[in-house]
């Protein structure tokens, strides 16, 4: 697709109207491209590495409708198991010999996991494990990190990044300091402020909840040491610790990143990928500390699509496709292809970048680095971003709307996804110098 050719006439028609219907024209805040100018696109249907919208125009996908679509969209099979897993019906509001299919499949896969509760998406399961958390250790308070999202639960959107961020909003209207009095928050990638906070409140944090690789400041990984010493840092004075692998669950590693960087976490949040493109989420973790929840024991939390046989039988397919030999070492190719193309790309126009990868999951700054977290990703030039991003969308590539969100690759992205990509980005660059320079 050339830029003389773009044209999104029926996407900008749709989103007008849109803009009439539902708050900002969107369903979720970041979709409305607030933070890169212009327009949505209105997606008509994706397939593979590749999204085709309303008007027609193709474009190579890397935002993977946020993750869950690791195997490439509608892929052949999950498509296949879901049409069989129709004809039994799309909802039973009661227990189905596929959950125990897909309970069995997480926990063989993360370490951390010896029980596990399904529930409808992230954003519940990270509610239900911080209740979880409360519940286990008679303790209220709990450490976040500056630029961690964990769903919009109120007590949660406490420097909570990703959207938020998106939006310029430091907070959210509507949440009351009662609820987020017992939340603190720590920069990611600094123990010493974990233990001063840990020093401040003894007997009194319930635990640490985090993700292990940021995807909602963009994407930023942990330094050496930093998640070995949370886990010492927890154990010590008698509280959790809690890896929120929404983003990164089977994505940077078969048994997310506890497996990838060996670190055994207490609780696990789990969402995306373990639904093949359906709404899905779970929590899961030790033993003793899942039987709290009931009906096994006192803690409540219920739903009634909860394990889904749909969510379920999605699950199951893609699990089976990425427990294959080779998948993440392609995954891991094709991502570090694309990564260090852009940088390369951006050192040679002169373009100040940094950005990493691990597994199916990267990121791009605009800004020098190094990024160790929130405040440091703040730093970006947000505005070339935004015109990069448009230059992209306008060559045929489809990146996240905002400089604070990771992207992600596929088993469908293949070398002549990259090259184009690559050849884009070299054209859009070379084409923001120039007009630095006028």
């Amino acid at each position: 697709m050339s830029t003389a050719t773009f044209n999104t006439a029926k996407s900008e028609e749709i989103f007008a109207a849109a803009q009439k219907l539902m708050p900002g024209g969107v369903s979720s805040p970041v979709r409305a491209f607030k933070s890169v100018g212009g327009q949505p696109i209105v997606f008509d249907r994706v397939e593979g590495a590749y999204i085709w919208d309303v008007d027609g125009n193709q474009y190579i996908d890397y935002v993977g409708t946020w993750g869950p679509a690791i195997c490439g969209h509608a892929h052949p099979e999950v498509i296949s198991a879901l049409e069989a897993a129709l004809k039994k019906g799309t909802s039973f509001g009661a227990p189905s010999a596929q959950e125990n299919v897909l309970a069995e499949m997480v926990i063989d896969a993360v370490p951390s996991i010896e029980m596990v509760r399904f529930v409808n998406s992230g954003t519940e399961a990270c509610m239900s494990v911080l209740r979880l958390m409360r519940a286990f250790t008679g303790r209220e308070k709990i450490i976040k990190f500056e630029g961690c999202y964990h769903g919009h639960a109120d007590m949660f959107l406490v420097k909570a990044g990703s959207g938020v961020a998106t939006l310029g909003l430091p907070d959210s209207p509507g949440v009351p300091k009662s609820t987020t009095s017992s939340t603190l928050t720590a920069p990611y990638n600094d123990l010493e402020a974990v233990k001063a906070l840990f020093a401040e409140n003894p007997k009194d944090i319930a635990g640490v909840i985090l993700e292990p690789v940021v995807g909602n400041s963009g994407f930023v990984p942990p330094d050496a040491g930093f998640l070995e010493g949370l886990r010492l840092i927890t154990k010590e004075h008698g509280a959790l610790l809690v890896f929120d692998e929404v983003m990164t669950g089977f994505r940077i590693a078969y048994g997310g990143a506890q497996a990838k960087f060996n670190v055994k976490p207490d609780l696990t949040t789990l969402g995306k990928v373990i639904g093949g493109g359906l709404p899905v989420g779970a929590y899961g973790g030790r033993q003793d500390i899942m039987s709290m929840v009931a009906p096994a024991g006192p803690m409540y939390q219920a739903g009634t699509l909860s394990g889904n046989p749909l969510a379920m039988t999605a699950g199951i397919k893609t699990l089976e496709l990425l427990n294959k030999s080779g998948t993440y070492e392609q995954l891991e190719e094709i991502t570090k292809k694309l990564v260090g193309g852009l940088l390369n790309i951006a050192k040679e126009t002169g373009h100040d970048a940094c950005g990493g990868s691990l597994g199916a999951m990267f990121g791009l700054f605009f800004t020098a680095g190094p990024v160790h977290g929130y405040e440091d990703a703040k730093k970006s030039d947000l505005v070339k971003f935004g015109k990069f991003h448009r230059g992209m969308l306008e060559r045929g590539i489809y990146l996240a709307p905002s400089q604070f969100e990771a992207g992600f690759t596929s088993l469908a992205h293949k070398d002549e996804d990259i090259d184009r990509t690559l050849a884009a980005a070299r054209e859009v660059l070379s084409g923001l110098k120039e007009k630095d320079k006028e």
